[in-house]
């Protein structure tokens, strides 16, 4: 059974896709790109294995658009970038091919997308171990770990006003606890926790 094009109605606005009619009074909606680069008009006839490359086309150029857009907005690594791809939708299959594409035109950098989270975690104000629960969490290869964290500023000042504000003046012993536990949870060591305190005590002196 053939398949013919009836119309082609183009994307109401931008970042949508075009519908294409086929005479039975089917509909699919295709990416504009697709539609350009299978030369799609009305009229034109396709079979079965046609219209089954055609889908093939344009699921993949699906997953390489929504990739685009994900790594334009934020540093990913290129395991975090096919988990993103596959939960919104697209196969596995043309999440790791999207993120294939990437790597060869050099926009995905495992090495670099780990200095920028080393680097924003520093800047929030958070210890090592929380770095590495960010790495972790983002799916950063852990060979790339090392390099980057080692770039990682020392944050004692960092840790010393953060207990600071949250002791106060005057604090108690349960403010103490809360805060070293804040302190901790932001990725510093109990050491680290017990250090800082001892700055702030002989501050006061």
């Amino acid at each position: 059974m053939n398949h013919i094009i009836k119309a082609i109605l183009p994307p109401k606005r931008q970042g949508m896709r075009a519908v294409v009619v086929f005479e039975n009074g089917s509909t699919k909606k295709y990416l504009p790109q697709t539609v350009a680069e299978q030369g799609l008009f009305a009229g034109m006839e396709l079979t079965e294995a046609e219209l089954a490359a055609l889908e093939k086309a344009n699921a993949a150029a699906s997953a390489k658009q929504r990739a685009v857009r994900i790594i334009s907005a934020a540093a990913v690594s290129k395991g975090d970038l096919q988990r993103r791809l596959t939960q919104k939708g697209e196969s596995p299959e043309d999440a790791k091919k999207a993120v294939e594409w990437l790597s060869e035109l050099k926009l995905l950098d495992d090495a670099e997308t780990a200095r920028q989270i080393v680097a924003r975690g520093a800047a929030r104000g958070y210890g090592a171990e929380r770095v590495k629960q960010m790495l972790y969490e983002k799916r950063v290869p852990r060979q790339y770990w090392e390099e980057a964290l080692a770039a990682m500023p020392d944050m004692s000042e960092a840790l010393t006003d953060f207990l600071r504000k949250r002791l106060g003046e005057e604090p108690d012993e349960k403010t103490l606890r809360s805060a070293s536990a804040a302190a901790l949870r932001r990725g510093y060591t109990w050491s680290q926790v017990r250090e800082a305190l001892e700055r702030l005590r002989n501050s006061e002196l």
